[in-house]
């Protein structure tokens, strides 16, 4: 396993995180969710990703509990907080984050959080409030970095200005990114680039479809993770990865990945940790199998030849647009006039 820093001055991390945002208390039974952060440990993962919005909170407790015992100093947990809201003061207010990261401190069984992320743009709240209660948080030593997750290149570049202002540094974006989902291409990646600010990528195989597994014309596997999204739990993106033009194109992609001695999930992964600006990519499994199988993209050098070969596999089905970065959309949806106004 190899490990870089998370941007300029973010923790050092295990170039292929483990995130468990569909495994505990979701679709996997505890045993099997704690099974795979093992599996992570002993392959040379270091890094580990959640959320207090992930299965309602639960999904901190079982990475507290499958973590406990193990050397506090020799793993980075990241958390996020910001997502959902309800009545009451806003998602990134002060008073949410208070609330939110004693929580999850709690939850996780530790003293602090190694990074402690923004986890959607919250427009109800001044930025200047959120980015206080940052580093008024980073002062009590209850977080050692913070990072932000889905937002748009504009509001990161104010974010990071503010964190400065506040002696603080903003460290890391947490975006969608793989071969098939490159909105952050565009915009928010050229923005990080001058300000030190690292990427952790999450869908690093897009849902599972670069893997391999869903098939052209036939019915996703029982019990596979677009199975699953039938309940909600799954963003919409991935849909429109289940459509028979992608699956045909990740085909062509498997059959390159075939040609090197690679999975079509090492060959994916292995795309997205090419680029330079990717510190880590957050990786989930539903097998402790599987993570092992696919660290083996962390050693794999693709050559330029292969990677026009996988664009020209790939053609039209890649997602490019930069107003599908996720804060964008939501900033659309919520000026778009509802229809009663119309």
């Amino acid at each position: 396993m190899e490990y870089r820093r998370l941007g300029v001055s973010g923790p050092v991390v295990s170039r292929v995180a483990f995130g468990n945002s569909l495994t505990a208390g979701n679709q996997l039974d505890d045993h099997t969710a704690a099974a795979c952060v093992r599996a992570a440990l002993d392959a040379g993962i270091t890094t580990f990703d959640t959320a207090d919005a992930y299965a309602e909170g639960r999904a901190e407790e079982h990475l507290g509990r499958a973590l406990a015992g193990v050397d506090r100093d020799t793993v980075v947990i990241c958390t996020k907080v910001g997502r959902g809201g309800g009545p009451g003061p806003g998602a990134l207010s002060r008073t949410r984050i208070a609330a939110s990261l004693d929580a999850s401190l709690r939850r996780l069984g530790t003293g602090h959080i190694d990074l402690y992320q923004a986890h959607l743009y919250d427009d109800s709240t001044p930025l200047e409030e959120t980015m206080g209660a940052f580093a008024d948080a980073v002062a009590a030593g209850k977080i050692r970095h913070v990072g932000v997750s889905e937002w748009a290149a504009d509001e990161i570049e104010r974010a990071a200005a503010l964190a400065r202002e506040l002696g603080i540094s903003l460290v890391s974006n947490q975006p969608q990114y793989s071969m098939l989902w490159r909105v952050i291409e565009a915009e928010v990646m050229p923005a990080c680039a001058p300000l030190g600010i690292g990427q952790m990528v999450w869908s690093p195989l897009a849902g599972g479809v670069l893997t391999g597994k869903y098939k052209p014309g036939l019915q996703a596997p029982a019990g596979s993770r677009a199975v699953a999204a039938k309940g909600g739990d799954v963003s919409i993106q991935r849909y429109r990865f289940l459509s028979d033009e992608v699956l045909t194109a990740v085909a062509r992609v498997g059959e390159l990945a075939e040609e090197t001695g690679l999975t079509t999930a090492q060959l994916a992964l292995a795309w997205v940790l090419r680029n330079a600006q990717v510190a880590t990519a957050v990786i989930g499994a539903s097998a402790p199998e599987q993570i092992a199988r696919n660290l083996a993209a962390t050693e794999a050098v693709l050559d330029p030849e292969l990677l026009l070969r996988v664009d020209a596999a790939l053609g039209p089905v890649v997602i490019t647009d930069p107003a599908l970065t996720l804060s964008r959309m939501l900033r659309a949806k919520a000026a778009a006039p509802s229809p009663a106004t119309l």
